[in-house]
Parts: C-alpha cells; sequence; structure tokens
C-alpha cells in the first residue's frame, strides 16, 4: 500500500515521444529491528563474500568490558531485499471547473494576500471568471489552484493562457493552464537486491552505539576475515528500531 501523498510534476518536454514517460527515482524506507546493524561496502564482491560466509564471530575488545578483556559474539549476515517499482501508471484527467495559476510575481505580500487578489480579479465576469470556489497554494510550489462554483468558466480561461492580473499598484502577466489530477491505476514491484549492503543481525547489547560500531567497523574491513573497505555502517542496538532510506545507487 501506497500513502497519500501530494505531488507536483513540473518541468518541460523536449519530445513528443517522451511525453507518456515518468522516471521514477527510488527513495526507499527500511525498517531495522534492535540488535542488528547495516554495512555497505565500496564492492559488491565483498558483500557477497560476507553474506556467504553467514555467521560470523566477531572479537570484542574495550575497557567497557570489565570482566573479560576479550570475548567474541556471533553475528549473522544476510542479504538486504527491497521491493522497487518496475512498471506505474497514472490516469490523468482535467479539472472541468480548475484552473491552474503560476508565474506569480515575487512581491512583499503575504500568500493569503495574493490568494484575494488572484479570487477578486477571477470572481468578475467582465474577466472571464465566476464565483471562487476554492483557492489553494499548491505544496512545495509558487502556482496556486482556483476552483470555480460553475462549469464552463475553466475553458475558456485557459484557452487565453496567459492574462495580466492588477496587483496592488502593477499589472502581472500569469500563465493559466489546465488543472490536472492523477490516480494510481496500476503499479507493479520485483524484489531486489541491494548489490553491496549486508545486514547483520542478533548483535547483543553489550557495548556503547559508538564501541559496538567501531567494533564492527574495524571487523568487516579486514581482508583476512573476508572483509573489505566499508562505505557505510549504521547500528541500531537491542530494545530500540531505526529506519535505513535507501538511495538510487549512481557509483
Amino acid at each position: 500500500a501506497l500513502p497519500e501523498k501530494k505531488m507536483i510534476f513540473k518541468g518541460l518536454t523536449a519530445n513528443k515521444e517522451d511525453m507518456n514517460n515518468l522516471m521514477l527515482t527510488p527513495l526507499i524506507h527500511y525498517p531495522l529491528p534492535g540488535g542488528s546493524a547495516l554495512i555497505t561496502f565500496e564492492e559488491a564482491k565483498v558483500a557477497q563474500r560476507i553474506i556467504e560466509m553467514r555467521e560470523h564471530m566477531v572479537q570484542l575488545s574495550c575497557e567497557e568490558l570489565e570482566e573479560l578483556d576479550q570475548c567474541r559474539v556471533r553475528v549473522q549476515a544476510v542479504p538486504v531485499e527491497i521491493l522497487l517499482p518496475s512498471a506505474l501508471e497514472i490516469r490523468l484527467t482535467q479539472s472541468s471547473r480548475s484552473i491552474l495559476v503560476s508565474d506569480l510575481p515575487s512581491l512583499d505580500i503575504s500568500k493569503e494576500a495574493l490568494l484575494d487578489k488572484l479570487e477578486l480579479f477571477f470572481s468578475k465576469t467582465k474577466n472571464g471568471g465566476s464565483e471562487v470556489e476554492n483557492r489553494e497554494f499548491l505544496e512545495d510550489s509558487d502556482q496556486v489552484v482556483l476552483t470555480f462554483t460553475q462549469d464552463g468558466v475553466a475553458e475558456p480561461l485557459i484557452e487565453k493562457g496567459r492574462i495580466q492580473v492588477p496587483i496592488g499598484k502593477g499589472k502581472y502577466e500569469i500563465k493559466i493552464s489546465p488543472c490536472m489530477s492523477g490516480d494510481i491505476s496500476n503499479l507493479q514491484l520485483q524484489p531486489s537486491r541491494c548489490p553491496r549492503t549486508v545486514l547483520l543481525l542478533g548483535i547483543p547489547d553489550v557495548l556503547s552505539e559508538e564501541s559496538m560500531r567501531d567494533v564492527l567497523e574495524i571487523h568487516f574491513q579486514k581482508a583476512s576475515r573476508g572483509g573489505g573497505e566499508v562505505d557505510a555502517l549504521a547500528y541500531v542496538p537491542a530494545g530500540r528500531t531505526g529506519v535505513a532510506v535507501f538511495a538510487e545507487d549512481t557509483g
């Protein structure tokens, strides 16, 4: 299930062939249980070797361990598999009562005051408008959606494309576009294994968080134990939970 989220698609299309294509950049949130660690190596072959070895005896040597100078803990290495979107289809519909207003001027007035000015202008029939039912700024955008109470008002305004609107002491040309809304009609996911990242399980809570992180990194970067150069390491102590965020590997 996907969480509901408002999204704004913006940009320019250079080729008509690209108009129906949508590029997805994955940003996966992966829950981590207590007593686990994620370790990312610089080379995928090292991660594969660590997974094939499965169990690892990690030697602990720290001032925090009073009774024993040295002891070992057994941890298990497993692959990290995440679900990535392989296909996504969005069904778009154009609103018959709403318009998208953009290219708004940067003025020293509040957003609410700017919305009042736009509503006042577009509610007048002489300007091609009608009574405005709703107005709102789109999140993370300088664009406004105006919704009229009547059908048939939006289309003539959209056909104009641009219109001069008086705001304060000046007149500013703004852009009017169709207001499109989309629903995901098809989403396909496929499992994918992270090539350079390994999940370590069964880590006991015997050291402080920083000390355990150092011990794990020292152990797994040694070639004599099947390891290699460590790119990143995250550790979650027992009794706590964490979330790792996986981005697209561009390396």
